[in-house]
Parts: C-alpha cells; sequence; structure tokens
C-alpha cells in the first residue's frame, strides 16, 4: 500500500485532537499517581496494622490485576453500583490508580533509602513527627525517586492506548474510527505511533534534565 500524503493531511488534525485527550489523560493521570502513590508509601509505614496491612493488600491487588481488568470495572462495572463516569473519567481513575501502586514502591525505596542517622537526628532534635517527614525524610527520600518515576510517567503514557477499550477518543482509537470510515490503515495506525512515540520522547528528555536538576540533592 502507497503512502497518501493528501489522505494523511486530512487526518491529521482528528488525531491531534485524540493526542490532546491521551495528554490530558496523562498529565492528570500520572499527577493522581505521584500523590495517591505516596499516600499509599506512608500508609503502609503506619505502626497500626488496620491501616498498613488493609493498604498493603489493595496496593498487592491493583498491582496484581491488569490494567484493562480495572479499566472494565470501573467504566462498565460501577454504573451498575449506581456510580457511572465518563469514559476519560474513567481512564484517568484507571491510570492514576494502576500507576500509584507502582510509585508507591518507589517512594518506599526512597524512603528507605534515607541514611538511618538523619532519623536518629530527627528523633533527637524531638521534632514533631509532621516536620520529621515534611522536613527531613522526604525532601531526601522524593529526589532519589525521580529517575523511576519519570520512566513511570512515560510507561503511564504509553499504556493509555489501552482506554480504546472503553471508547476514549485518544490517537489510537481515533485511528480505528478513521479505518472503518476509509478502510485505510496504513496511514492513521502509522501517525498514531508516531505520535505516541514522540510525545514519549519529549517525557524522556523532560525527565532527563528533571533527574539532572535533583541529582545533586539526592545525594
Amino acid at each position: 500500500m502507497n503512502w497518501d500524503w493528501n489522505y494523511a493531511v486530512e487526518i491529521l488534525p482528528r488525531l491531534l485532537d485524540g493526542l490532546l485527550t491521551a495528554l490530558i489523560a496523562t498529565v492528570i493521570g500520572y499527577a493522581v499517581a505521584l500523590v495517591l502513590g505516596l499516600v499509599f508509601a506512608l500508609l503502609r509505614r503506619s505502626n497500626q496494622p488496620w491501616i498498613s496491612v488493609p493498604t498493603g493488600i489493595l496496593v498487592e491487588f491493583i498491582r496484581g490485576t491488569p490494567l484493562l481488568i480495572q479499566l472494565f470495572f470501573l467504566f462498565f462495572v460501577l454504573p451498575q453500583l449506581g456510580l457511572a463516569l465518563s469514559p476519560l473519567a474513567a481512564g484517568i481513575i484507571g491510570l492514576g490508580l494502576h500507576y500509584a501502586t507502582y510509585t508507591s514502591e518507589v517512594y518506599r525505596a526512597g524512603i528507605e533509602g534515607v541514611p538511618p542517622g538523619q532519623w536518629d537526628a530527627a528523633v533527637a532534635l524531638h521534632l514533631p513527627k509532621r516536620r520529621v517527614w515534611t522536613s527531613v525524610i522526604l525532601p531526601q527520600a522524593v529526589p532519589r525517586s525521580i529517575p523511576a518515576l519519570t520512566n513511570y510517567s512515560i510507561a503511564l503514557f504509553k499504556d493509555v492506548p489501552q482506554l480504546v477499550a472503553i471508547t476514549v477518543a485518544e490517537p489510537f482509537t481515533v485511528g480505528r474510527e478513521v479505518i472503518s470510515e476509509t478502510f485505510r490503515p496504513f496511514e492513521p495506525i502509522t501517525m498514531a505511533g508516531l505520535l505516541y512515540l514522540a510525545v514519549a520522547l519529549v517525557l524522556s528528555y523532560l525527565g532527563r534534565i528533571v533527574e539532572r536538576r535533583y541529582k545533586g540533592v539526592a545525594v
């Protein structure tokens, strides 16, 4: 099949609209993953078993089940329980929850990487527990976690095409719609893939910039 540039230019605006949706899902979903992952990590370190144990079970359950099943549950099962979500909302929540379980492990490793002397010094100074975390531990743990966290931002973005299962109009979904209308798969699928590749490369570049920026902080 020959490449048709006129056809490619014609469908490009539709694919770019899909890319915008994919970026929205990525940015908000990743923000949810970063915040909720930190919450999960802190709850799992609780001295109260009634907090740490259920949190650990929840994290392992989400990590142990496919993202696609979680998306189906949010979009198709929750309405049966009285909670209907739009496709994009279900996709964002699904991505955020799924990757929060992975970022929580990254945060946990970063926290455990803080030298024991830092904990001892905080205790010796009689700092309030909240200040120990906000002023001593997290400022050292989070920079240590940045390389892995940036990798998960790319992984999350590359999982956005799975939202096709719940009809979110990201580039792959748009590409399938175009194919059903024109019966030409070459251009839309190739262009959708290239759009994802372009954004993934940008995210990788930005991640390296952030890593270099905080490299000295993590030492």
